[in-house]
């Protein structure tokens, strides 16, 4: 419990300081909240535009492809404010030498790193994200269970989502330069905002096992929708605690590979 606490103060510094900032230039501020309304927006849009000249995509109707991506903007809203802008700060902090420092805290070291900036920005649009997913779950129709399975089934997609761009974000202490692994990660994020049936048999395959990362999106909503698609969440399951594993493995090795730019 006291480590628990612990966190929680710390977690609380972290938002505590990244409003401190972000308020300091209230242009760039709002900016970010209508960047990211026109981005729901236009994502929302584009699948109604498409359903608009067919009936149904793959299994789906567009009751349920609309739920699907009102799920996957929530996902990205947690995203994009709680872990996006620690992705763009690490490439320079290994540069500078600024992660010594980090690595000094006392706290675990994934933590410290991928947890630190917050964009309160994005935290600003919560209610209009959610209403996306209530409204589109209306729109499908989903009963008491299925709207009471959402929260867990999204923060078990956030899970292995994080999960999967941190062991991405590694290759930053080889590389040093971050940049081309930043897009790399966000090509392989776009992917999974599909669903799984959109692709063909081969990339299908390799993206839902050695890459899932259509399980983030697939698994929780396949299931949702059939119960009897319970397969998608044990592999879901399986793949959050063996990434798990290969994450911490590269990242030891990833700091012991780290020299410091400031020594």
């Amino acid at each position: 419990m006291n480590s628990l606490a612990y966190y929680f103060n710390l977690y609380r510094g972290f938002i505590s300081v990244s409003f401190a900032e972000s308020i300091g230039f209230r242009t760039s501020f709002v900016l970010l909240i209508l960047m990211d309304l026109f981005f729901y927006s236009s994502t929302l849009l584009t699948v109604s535009f498409i359903y608009d000249h067919v009936e149904t995509i793959g299994p789906w109707g567009k009751n349920e492809l609309m739920f699907f991506i009102a799920f996957m903007l929530a996902l990205d809203h947690l995203h994009m404010t709680f872990l996006s802008e620690s992705f763009w700060y690490l490439s320079r902090h290994i540069r500078l030498g600024d992660l010594d420092y980090i690595l000094l805290r006392p706290a675990n070291s994934l933590f410290s790193v991928f947890f630190r900036y917050i964009r309160p920005s994005t935290m600003c649009n919560t209610p209009i994200v959610w209403g996306f997913l209530i409204y589109f779950g209306v729109q499908a129709e989903l009963s008491i269970l299925q709207w009471a399975l959402v929260p867990p089934l999204l923060l078990m997609a956030f899970a292995l989502l994080a999960i999967l761009e941190f062991i991405i974000a590694t290759a930053m202490f080889w590389m040093t330069e971050g940049l081309g692994i930043n897009f790399l990660r966000m090509q392989l994020q776009s992917l999974g905002r599909w669903p799984d049936f959109i692709y063909h048999s081969l990339s299908r395959k390799f993206f839902l096992v050695f890459m899932p990362i259509l399980l983030v999106g697939s698994a929780p909503i396949r299931f949702l929708y059939d119960y009897s698609e319970w397969t998608y969440m044990l592999g879901m399951l399986c793949a959050i605690i063996v990434f798990w594993k290969i994450l911490n493995f590269i990242w030891q090795k990833a700091l012991n590979q780290y020299e410091s730019a400031s020594s």
